[in-house]
């Protein structure tokens, strides 16, 4: 028996319906990855192309600002979110509805995901809810950032490429490779989900000829390729090459820290130098965080050896050697060669694809784990799956709205002292600044991320950029340390204004320097 499409458009309802109530708790962006996405977005929208009036990266910096957005992160969050504002107007709010339709589409995936491995609708309805009610993915669900969509489209490539195994139709090996390519646009790292479908293309399966599983990969990248043309064709007429080539360096990184520094990027004799110990401990620090991403983050808490247990159990299942590979890949990759960026939020972001998968192979694992507990303990097995079942919901839905709650004020205040600065700057103003989108969003003046680096490199950013004012706060690089405490000055540097934010802590102020010439004028 198969579910309805009647069940399914109800998932879709009732998810879009709790996706509106996250959206009204959070009323800006919030966070970096946030303001920059909702910003490429909103001026899309407002015609002036896909451009970024600031730098928060000096990794692919352009020569002059505005320049051309996107040549770090992707773009399709941006496309989406300008989209909305097309449709329904330039807002924070607009651009959310975009990220609840793709979480509606999410959690209808899972329901098909858990239907496909258990078979029943308790597995549909249960693997549903766990994905709409993410734990720690909830507060991110309905924001301006790509863990919606990009667990949309790299969940669906997923999932495509298991149903080409089960079915071998090469259409869903086609659209395994337009999704794969949609989550390449997505994030940078989407690239692992293309090498995935091409694998599982070729991965020798049943009756199928070594000459059709050649066919089903090229397929896939046939598909892949017409999906990615226009923005390879658009990168070429900007930058020169069919994607930035600078975001590699960020294998070589000896913190995250690093990613702003200036002159840009780290080489792999720097890394090397940084000597072997360091090397190791970095990456059992990143070992031991995303550990804890999949068990806290990734599996609800208590999930995680269920989904193990499923994985073995189904490990014959279609679906299981695509899911298998790209967990694998990506954690491998997000520990032990993009270990900064991974464990400070890469691993986190693109797990959103591996979530609905989760809840679809935990929840059979845990019916496993039940049925053997039945035969030994005499339990009603079915009543007993249905009360456990039940309890991990309930835990989910705790978990989910304690972090979203939690969030919402952090969120919703963030960056607010940054509204003060326009009183105090000319409007053609350009400033250096440790959160540029965000000063963007809440000012609309453009500038230039806070390097690290010496404060000497502020003279030279500002004569390439046209920088102004630098504004010093709380999360500034370590070598500004100095200045921001008032322990050191510099000739090219006038104090204007310090921003007394209300607290006992003088760590929390922001200070306001004027750019001058050396001898003060």
């Amino acid at each position: 028996m198969m579910l309805s499409r009647r069940f399914y458009v109800s998932v879709f309802v009732v998810a879009l319906v709790v996706a509106g109530g996250y959206a009204t708790l959070i009323s800006q962006p919030g966070y970096t990855d946030a303001y920059y996405y909702y910003n490429a977005g909103a001026r899309l929208a407002d015609g002036d192309g896909l451009t970024d009036p600031y730098l928060w990266i000096y990794l692919n910096a352009p020569d002059h600002l505005p320049g051309p957005s996107h040549t770090y992160w992707m773009p399709l969050e941006s496309l989406v979110i300008a989209g909305s504002a097309a449709l329904l107007g330039v807002s924070f709010g607009a651009a959310q509805v975009s990220s609840a339709l793709c979480l509606a589409g999410l959690v209808t995936l899972a329901a098909w995901i858990g239907w496909q491995v258990g078979q029943t609708q308790r597995h549909a309805i249960v693997g549903a809810l766990l994905v709409l009610f993410g734990g720690f993915f909830a507060p991110y669900w309905t924001g301006t950032d790509t863990f919606a969509l990009y667990g949309l489209v790299g969940g669906g490539a997923l999932a495509a490429m298991g149903q080409g195994r089960a079915q071998g139709s090469w259409r869903w090996f086609a659209l395994a490779g337009a999704c794969s390519a949609l989550a390449h646009l997505t994030r940078a790292d989407g690239l692992l989900v293309l090498l995935v479908a091409l694998l599982v293309a070729l991965w020798p399966n049943g009756a199928a000829s070594a000459k059709q599983r050649i066919l089903r990969a090229a397929v896939v990248l046939i598909a892949y390729l017409i999906v990615m043309l226009p923005w390879f064709v658009r990168n070429l007429s900007v930058i020169g090459t069919p994607l930035p080539v600078g975001g590699m360096q960020t294998v070589w990184l000896r913190g995250y820290e690093d990613l702003v520094n200036y002159p840009p990027g780290v080489t792999l004799n720097d890394f090397l130098h940084w000597g072997a110990g360091n090397i190791i401990e970095s990456r059992w620090v990143a070992f031991q965080n995303n550990v804890g991403t999949f068990v806290a983050v990734e599996t609800w808490i208590v999930l995680g050896p269920f989904v193990l247990l499923g994985l073995i159990t189904r490990r014959r299942h279609p679906w299981a050697p695509g899911v298998t590979l790209y967990a694998i890949g990506l954690h491998l990759a997000m520990t032990f060669v993009f270990a900064y960026p991974g464990y400070r939020g890469g691993l986190f972001h693109s797990s959103s694809a591996l979530l609905p998968f989760w809840a679809a192979f935990g929840l059979a694992g845990l019916d496993d784990a039940i049925a053997w507990a039945a035969v030994r303990r005499g339990w009603k097995r079915r009543q007993a799956q249905r009360v456990f079942s039940s309890a991990l919901v309930a835990l989910a839905v705790a978990l989910s709205l304690g972090l979203l709650l939690g969030r919402r004020d952090a969120w919703n205040t963030a960056d607010k002292a940054y509204e003060a600065l326009p009183a105090d700057l000319p409007a053609d103003a350009v400033v250096m600044i440790n959160n540029p989108a965000s000063l963007y969003y809440h000012t609309g003046l453009g500038g230039v991320v806070l390097p690290n680096a010496d404060p000497s490199a502020v003279t030279e950013i500002a004569a390439q950029y046209g920088v102004t004012h630098l504004v010093l706060d709380a999360d500034r690089t370590r070598p500004f340390d100095d200045l921001y405490l008032g322990r050191s000055h510099v000739s090219f540097l006038r104090e204007r204004r310090v921003y007394d934010q209300g607290t006992a802590d003088p760590g929390d102020d922001l200070r306001l320097f004027e750019i001058v010439s050396g001898d003060g004028k």
